[in-house]
């Protein structure tokens, strides 16, 4: 019987810190918010993404620890900026070394610029006093000058697959493009069948992929993920070098992961359809739509819920049909201090969601309790329920995500800030 891998790997990110890894005789690790790779030739290395600006420098003195070869070139996996931000940082100390990418790289690195300020305050009630805690560790240890974030130009670019040789070893470079980004790619060393997957199922190996991110990004495709998982899967690869954490070990292991992981998509995105023909809600959806045992992927980044509504959205937009208001611009909580006033006041409201938290709607007290706290923020009482509900609601998930939306709104109604994101 499946033993679900994800049980036993780490869920969310952690940004580069001091000291590498070797993988094997000529590939060396250095973890980060996503891991960065050196592959070793008798003719010079292959940098598997960069990090980000400030970890650049850190991925440089881990590689440093194992292999002096010169870099020859420069492979991004995805144009996220965990993965590019460092690429003139080693461009710099290797200026012959080429730059390649999938050709949707440029496009994704405007995109994600277009957005960068709305992107990093979106980000930061998951990674602000991560990174507060971190820039004290490079302090403790004396490193202070970081490199720039960095927004590379390649100097290769391809539509579906590149092959080149570097000290005989034989590289191809598999396009999967929209699975992660619209620039997603697999680095593929058939000899040695090892397969460099960076971030393309999501952040955690064996979770289901997020389809929508809370930072906030356009929807992913749950069918170009699936064939993103089958395009993988059917390299039967020994080894997947992945965006976080551990190697993945084993072929018959990461065929059968791969496999449940493609059905679990596959799944998700034929129940909703069907619910959606069958004209069921959104909500309704989100509700029943839950994977059978046999499969059984995390939902410690993505969640089967939220990509049900990525689903219906991607489809449908994001008019349902429900109400006529939809379709205007004043939003429901411009309401909110009439329903007080016909309520008799904010202690009946407040009352109603104790009720509701008494018999576990904790979601349904949220909603009573956001109306009086649209409209009086520092009301107490509504305050301390709040907290009280968000409390009850934080142990109940192990999702990366939502474990950090909660943890920062519990800091926020309890009176302290969120920092910003300055990187």
């Amino acid at each position: 019987m499946r033993e679900a891998l994800y049980k036993t790997r780490p869920v969310g990110p952690e940004a580069a810190r001091f000291g590498g890894q070797r993988i094997n005789d000529f590939i060396f690790m250095s973890e980060g918010n996503s891991n960065a790779y050196l592959i070793e030739t008798s003719d010079g290395s292959i940098l598997v993404n960069a990090g980000m600006g400030f970890e650049a420098e850190v991925h440089r003195r881990n590689f440093a620890d194992f292999s002096t070869s010169p870099i020859k070139y420069i492979v991004t996996t995805q144009g996220h900026v965990d993965h590019v931000g460092g690429v003139q940082h080693f461009r710099n100390l290797h200026p012959k070394a080429k730059y390649i990418a999938q050709s949707g790289n440029p496009e994704h690195q405007s995109y994600d610029g277009r957005l960068q300020p709305f992107r990093s305050s979106r980000s930061a009630f998951a990674f602000a006093d991560k990174f507060t805690d971190l820039f004290a560790y490079y302090a403790d240890q004396g490193y202070t000058d970081f490199a720039t974030q960095d927004k590379p130009t390649p100097d290769i670019v391809f539509d579906e697959r590149y092959d080149f040789t570097l000290g005989g070893l034989n590289v191809v470079l598999i396009a999967a493009a929209g699975a992660e980004t619209n620039d997603s790619l697999i680095v593929w060393l058939p000899e040695a069948k090892i397969c460099l997957a960076g971030n393309l199922f999501g952040c955690p190996f064996g979770h289901f992929p997020n389809l929508v991110t809370i930072r906030g990004d356009r929807y992913r495709d749950a069918l170009t993920c699936a064939a993103a998982v089958e395009t993988v899967r059917d390299l039967e690869a020994d080894i997947i070098l992945y965006g976080h954490h551990q190697p993945v070990v084993g072929r018959a292991l990461i065929h059968t992961e791969l496999t449940v992981l493609r059905e679990a998509i596959y799944y998700v995105h034929d129940q909703t359809v069907q619910g959606m023909n069958e004209g069921k809600d959104l909500h309704t959806l989100m509700q029943s739509i839950h994977l059978p045992a046999e499969l059984e992927v995390g939902e410690g980044y993505g969640k089967v819920s939220w990509s049900v509504r990525a689903i219906w959205e991607s489809y449908a937009g994001w008019f349902h049909h429900q109400s006529t208001t939809e379709l205007y611009s004043v939003p429901p909580q411009s309401i909110n201090a009439d329903l007080i006033e016909l309520a008799g006041g904010a202690s009946s409201i407040i009352d109603c969601a104790r009720k509701k938290m008494a018999s576990e709607d904790y979601e349904q007290a949220l909603h009573l309790l956001d109306i009086v706290l649209t409209v009086e923020p520092a009301h107490t009482a509504a305050i301390a329920a709040s907290i009280e509900v968000h409390e009850l609601l934080l142990p109940l998930t192990t999702n990366f995500w939502l474990s950090a939306w909660l943890d920062n709104q519990l800091k926020l109604l309890k009176g302290g800030t969120t920092d910003s994101l300055n990187v």
